[in-house]
């Protein structure tokens, strides 16, 4: 994966695709096809319920949506992201908070500052001066390219949002930070940050990447949900991590965590608050086992946006 040191033609850092072909087709046509197909199937399911021009023409200050391969929680990943596929002719930057998997060094929110990343469908930008900005918040922001190398919890939304929104560049953070107060701190100063920026005329979406509950049987894991969920919709970090700890504390069975990116989940309700964020809307929910997995064994799906 040290091929990210080289530069492409242009003369960009480009961090190459680390689980094409596993999370996501790597053949280009194939995973285009793919990803239309899912993003249909979220007009679908849309238009079903009555929503399918609800909010799409006003930019949302933020998204929650899953990370896991697309055959699973690619449906409910695409019901988030379409929440910003008409909203208005400039794209916007996201700010990608991402779960932190295996870069167990990190102990704070690592930044890929420059350049951009590459999926089979192309390169999305980094928004090098939004990164720098960031940055400049100082502890716990800092550079860390490697804790992006093999980490696919920002990398998989890129497919989805390279067919919504083409030209949206990217700001990827890597969040391990814990859930405790300085979390909070962290988040809070990023959403002011951001404030300050989308009031400058900036347009910015701050984007959340979590599955649910890992590994607890259907049932058990939409009942999860249905207890972190609360506190999503309404921002409240703290009540979210107080929840999700009591989840893993309650012997559920097979239950391994009650959402795996808790802490970019706290880090990204602290920002929405600051930003001025009220209350989160659900979009849409599922399992493993609504798309085919085994019933016993489960991760939870969700996508949720917080209205501007």
């Amino acid at each position: 994966m040290a091929d990210w040191l080289h530069t492409a033609s242009a003369g960009t850092l480009v961090r190459p695709p680390a689980v094409a072909g596993s999370f996501y087709p790597s053949d280009p046509e194939e995973l285009a096809t793919m990803v239309a197909g899912l993003r249909a199937e979220a007009d679908r399911l849309a238009e079903a319920r009555g929503t399918s021009d609800e909010a799409r023409t006003i930019l949302p200050a933020g998204l929650l949506v899953p990370h896991a391969g697309l055959i699973f929680s690619g449906v409910v990943a695409a019901m988030g992201w379409r929440a910003i596929g008409d909203a208005g002719a400039a794209p916007p930057t996201i700010v990608l908070l991402g779960t932190n998997h295996a870069a167990g060094w990190l102990d704070g929110i690592g930044a890929w500052e420059a350049g951009a990343w590459r999926t089979p469908l192309g390169e999305v930008a980094v928004d090098a001066d939004l990164a720098s900005t960031i940055l400049k918040l100082g502890s716990p922001f800092r550079i860390d390219r490697w804790a992006h190398v093999g980490e696919h919890s920002i990398e998989v939304q890129l497919p989805i949002l390279q067919t919504v929104a083409p030209d949206a560049p990217i700001v990827p953070l890597a969040v391990s930070t814990g859930t405790d107060a300085s979390a909070v701190e962290a988040g809070t100063r990023l959403g002011e940050l951001l404030a300050q920026r989308l009031a400058a005329g900036d347009r910015i979406v701050l984007a959340i990447s979590s599955d649910m509950a890992h590994y607890p049987a259907a049932g058990a894991c939409a009942r999860a949900t249905a207890q972190l969920l609360p506190a999503i919709l309404a921002i409240d970090a703290v009540g979210l991590a107080r929840t999700e700890l009591g989840l893993r504390r309650a012997g559920i069975p097979g239950l391994a965590c009650g959402m795996c990116g808790i802490e970019p989940a706290v880090v990204g309700l602290a920002a929405l608050a600051a930003m001025g964020t009220v209350i989160g809307r659900k979009v849409a929910e599922a399992t493993s086992a609504d798309a085919g997995g085994p019933s016993d064994h489960t991760v939870g799906y969700l996508a949720v946006d917080f209205p501007a």
